[in-house]
């Protein structure tokens, strides 16, 4: 039993050591759309930053599926890896109202200001725009049998929740979020 439980954590370490190497490997002029354009660790978590978080600077984090788990909470990865949402009224952020910003909470790019930030009566933090339009990637959703626009962090691909066309101005959106999508930093 021990060893057969060795063999199996080493076929997941070096099958995990190919897709690396594929991935660093995949050097196209031009992408497809959901192409790895390289591979880069994430930060553990609540240690280190990347160097630049303000604007999405090209470099998407790649993780396998084991990497996530291991890296954040069971409800994280739910939320960011899954696309769950959690209930409303229930999410650490949805009250915040402190100065600061709001970063993705598997890659830590920066996502959106508390100068955005708006009390949307519907339990989740809302937003009306985000820090860079780079920053963000959406897409469609049809999941619920309704077609909603999905928002995604652009580093890591993590959903982070959904945009909606009932914002206040200047920008008339809602970027409704789920708090344990993001890690709040109070300005300094």
């Amino acid at each position: 039993m021990k060893y057969k439980f060795i063999f199996a954590f080493l076929v997941v370490l070096v099958a995990g050591l190919f897709v690396a190497a594929a991935c660093s490997r995949a050097t196209s002029s031009e992408p497809e759309n959901n192409a790895v354009v390289s591979a880069t660790p994430a930060p553990a978590a609540n240690t280190s930053k990347p160097s630049s978080d303000d604007v999405f600077d090209g470099v998407e984090v790649v993780k396998t599926e084991a990497e996530w788990k291991q890296l954040l909470t069971p409800l994280q990865y739910n939320i960011l890896r899954e696309a769950g949402t959690e209930r409303a009224f229930t999410g650490e952020y949805a009250e915040t109202h402190n100065d600061g910003d709001y970063y993705c909470a598997a890659c830590h790019l920066k996502l959106f200001s508390s100068k955005t930030k708006f009390e949307s009566g519907t339990g989740w933090p809302s937003f009306y725009q985000p820090i860079n339009k780079k920053n963000v990637i959406e897409k469609v959703d049809n999941s619920l049998g309704e077609t909603r626009t999905e928002v995604l962090c652009a580093r890591c691909h993590s959903h982070l929740g959904h945009v909606f066309d009932d914002g206040p101005k200047p920008t008339g959106l809602r970027y409704c979020m789920n708090s344990a999508a993001l890690k709040f930093e109070k300005a300094k």
